[in-house]
Order: structure tokens, then C-alpha cells, then sequence
């Protein structure tokens, strides 16, 4: 057979030739790239005047100034794309340098160090030692140090060193709020002291070091607020926190840790959880449309959140006036300070227990007591909870432990109830069964 290429034929194959040349290359590169994303990013020193780019360019890291505050640098993190200035992570808090000649950079073991005229001024440790350790900032906001030696891409486990171990008043998507049950390592947010100021503040918000999964509030060494424990789907105190199209969150028990995170729906949105320095914590979402942050949610929803507002055996109700009231069988331990609005001394039975002829007082929707001196069993069923606390003289009330499911588990308390406060819940409500002496007849709450 007689083929003939014609002129306009050749042109085709030539044009086909080397449009697909420049598809094999384009995707050589592409994947070179991908494959280089975990060290061309990288760096050992980082000067004033420098900053470094997360991988996907949400995040900064570098030299700055807080407004008001002209003589003082700091090395932070910060949102990289939007207009409004927001340090999310802040290296030398409480080191401030007074000029721009410091340095941030890598020492051999792999640990990170900031130099102000050859001297220390903040540092960083290290799990292991390291053969080529270089830092990195992941778009997620995480700062790491990685030994460029072992050639794998980034991951938890092989981080010496990450950022996101030491939060400071903002919580990010993937950092942890809890602590290592074998350690005893904490994850915790603690305030900035103003605005202008990034030293540790007055406020730290945490999980409790006693009790059952809640989140507390300290002011130094006393407790102010605290969420409610975790019942499977929220913390009992805060019915404001639901499922939403912006983020997920959970209270994870991992093998030897327990703590909350939260991870966002959808990448392109930016989100924060905030200590503020008066003690408030609030989440905060990014709007495109006004260039600002709204503010999502404050955890704090009013004064019956203050804790031990109503002392013992007290309860908190905003609807009613004064806020403060004592619970069915209860009587103000001191009536003349709570003439005054003092609270704080609580309530008192007006009838002693008896044990074996004892009754449980039923309550809805209500923030559950502090669980410092309470137990509880994940297996057992609201029934077999009740007969458990009846049988035990010491029990002062029992609830499930998660409200899924329709109730499941054991949550037991032991001594005085303090911290409860009745709110009108729409939904996922709880139930709280209070110990009371026979005579006192049972009525719903």
C-alpha cells in the first residue's frame, strides 16, 4: 500500500509530538515537586527581616511587633492571606528581644534556638538526636523540626520537635487539649496578658487534672469555669456546641492520651479558638465578604457559668431572680448572705440521710456537677447505675455517662454537689439523679 504523508499530516505529528513532550514534562515536574514538597521548604536559620511560608501559603512565620509595643520582637506565627494581623503561635513569649539582630536557627542535636548577640534567648528540646535537622512550616500552622536524613515525608511520629505541643492562647485545628495519662505531659492554652503583651497571662484553659473528661478554667491556682464533663457528643455545660457545617469536634482517648480537638469541614475556611486575656474563651471564623473575624461562639454563655456560683448543693437557673437557688431538700446553709446575694457558702439538707431508705430526685437538662470526687463504668445501663448508688451510702447521684443511644454507662458522684446549673435544652439534655431522704416527696423538676 502507498501511504503518503502529506505536508499538513506532518505538521499534525509534529505539533502532537511536542504538545505531548510538554505533558510528560509538565507531569515529571509536577511530581518532582510533589515529591521535594517535604524538604524545599525547609530551613536552618531564619534572620529579622525573614519569614518562611507554610507549605500551601496559609500560614508565616518571622519577626514581629505587637502594635503598642515598638521596642519589643518576637518570632510568631500568623495567618498569611488576610488583611487583619493574627499571631496564632508565639516562640519567646516571655523573651521578648529589644532590637532586630536575632536569629532563629537550627543547632545540630535538632533543637531550635533563638540568638539575640550570641546569646540564648529561647530554645526548643528534641525527642532524639538528629543528622540533618531542618524546621519547617506546615500549612496547618505547625512548626517542626525533621531530620532531612531519613528521607520520609512529615509525620507526627517523626517530628523531634512541633509547635503544636506548646499552645499558647490559640487553639488550631489538630493541636490537642489534654494530657498524656502516663507522662503527665499537658496541652493547654494559656491567655496573652494584653494585646500588646504575649507573655503568659492570668488565665489557662485545660482539661482537669481530677475527675471525668471536662475542661476547666484557672485564674493562677483557682478554678473559675468549667465545661461540664464530656457526655459522648458535647460537655454538659455547653449545649451551644453541636454539630455545625464549619468543624468537627471530639474528646478522644488514644491509647495513653485524652483530649479534644477539632478538625475543619473545609480547608479554604479559617477558624480559631481563642484564650482571651480577661479569661473568655471564644471561637472565632473567618468571613471573606467583611474581611473580618465573626465571632462564632463564646463558651462562657452567661454568670451561672462562674464556678461554685451557688456553692453546695445550690443551683444556678439565669431565668430566674436572684440566679441562685437551692436544690429540692435544700436550705441556704447561711440565710443571711443570701439576703446579700453571697452564695458561695451553698445550701444544706434540711433532712439527714438514712442510706437504706433513701430516694433519687430526678433533674433535666442540666450542666452536670464538678466530677472531681465522682467514678464512673462505660459498660453499665442507667438501672444497674441507680442500684449501684443506692447500695453505697456514700453516693450522693448518678447519671449516665453519654446521653447517646438513649443513656449509656455510669456516672457516680461522692460527697457535696457543687457547679450545677439548670438550662432550658432544646436538645441532648441530661438527666441527674440527687439522693434525698424518704420524706421528701418526689416531684419533677
Amino acid at each position: 500500500m502507498d501511504v503518503t504523508i502529506t505536508p499538513l499530516k506532518c505538521l499534525v505529528r509534529i505539533m502532537f509530538l511536542h504538545l505531548f513532550s510538554c505533558f510528560v514534562l509538565l507531569m515529571i515536574t509536577a511530581m518532582v515537586s510533589i515529591a521535594d514538597d517535604t524538604y524545599t521548604s525547609t530551613f536552618q536559620s531564619l534572620r529579622d527581616g525573614q519569614t518562611h511560608v507554610s507549605t500551601g501559603g496559609t500560614f508565616e512565620l518571622g519577626f514581629f511587633t505587637p502594635e503598642g509595643a515598638s521596642n519589643k520582637r518576637y518570632v510568631g506565627i500568623w495567618y498569611k492571606n488576610i488583611p487583619v494581623n493574627t499571631v496564632v503561635w508565639v516562640a519567646n513569649r516571655d523573651t521578648p528581644l529589644t532590637d532586630s539582630s536575632g536569629v532563629l536557627k537550627i543547632t545540630s542535636p535538632g533543637i531550635l534556638v533563638l540568638v539575640d548577640h550570641n546569646k540564648t534567648v529561647w530554645s526548643s528540646n528534641t525527642s532524639s538526636p538528629a543528622q540533618n535537622p531542618v524546621a519547617q512550616l506546615l500549612d496547618s500552622g505547625n512548626l517542626v523540626v525533621i531530620d532531612k536524613s531519613d528521607n520520609v515525608d512529615p509525620s507526627a511520629e517523626s517530628f523531634l520537635w512541633q509547635s503544636f505541643d506548646y499552645p499558647g492562647n490559640t487553639l488550631l485545628p489538630g493541636m490537642k487539649l489534654g494530657r498524656n495519662t502516663i507522662t503527665g505531659f499537658k496541652w493547654f492554652m494559656s491567655s496573652w496578658k494584653s494585646p500588646q503583651d504575649p507573655s503568659q497571662g492570668n488565665y489557662t484553659f485545660q482539661n482537669g487534672p481530677k475527675g471525668y473528661a471536662e475542661q476547666i478554667m484557672m485564674e493562677g491556682s483557682v478554678m473559675k469555669f468549667r465545661t461540664g464533663p464530656w457526655n459522648g457528643i458535647r460537655f454538659s455545660g455547653a449545649p451551644h456546641l453541636s454539630p455545625n457545617p464549619i468543624y468537627t469536634y471530639n474528646l478522644l482517648f488514644d491509647h495513653d492520651e485524652e483530649y479534644y480537638s477539632y478538625k475543619l469541614l473545609n480547608r479554604s475556611i479559617l477558624s480559631r479558638l481563642v484564650l482571651a486575656q480577661d479569661g473568655l474563651v471564644h471561637r472565632y471564623t473567618w468571613i471573606d465578604r467583611t474581611q473580618e473575624w465573626f465571632l462564632h461562639l463564646t463558651a462562657q454563655l452567661d454568670s451561672c457559668d462562674t464556678y461554685a456560683l451557688c456553692g453546695a448543693y445550690g443551683v444556678c437557673n439565669i431565668e430566674n431572680s436572684p440566679a441562685c437557688g437551692c436544690l429540692k431538700g435544700f436550705s441556704p446553709k447561711y440565710p443571711k448572705d443570701w439576703e446579700v446575694m453571697d452564695w458561695s457558702n451553698g445550701c444544706v439538707r434540711k433532712t439527714p440521710l438514712s442510706c437504706n431508705g433513701d430516694i433519687f430526685q430526678k433533674y433535666y437538662g442540666v450542666k452536670l456537677p464538678s466530677t472531681e470526687q465522682s467514678w464512673f463504668n462505660t459498660s453499665m445501663n442507667i438501672k444497674e447505675c441507680e442500684m449501684k448508688c443506692t447500695k453505697n451510702c456514700s453516693c450522693t447521684a448518678y447519671s449516665n455517662l453519654y446521653i447517646s443511644q438513649g443513656g449509656t454507662g455510669c456516672r457516680m458522684w461522692f460527697g457535696d454537689l457543687i457547679d450545677i446549673t439548670i438550662r432550658n435544652f432544646t436538645k441532648n439534655g441530661e438527666d441527674l439523679y440527687i439522693r434525698m431522704a424518704a420524706s421528701e416527696l418526689p416531684t419533677a423538676c
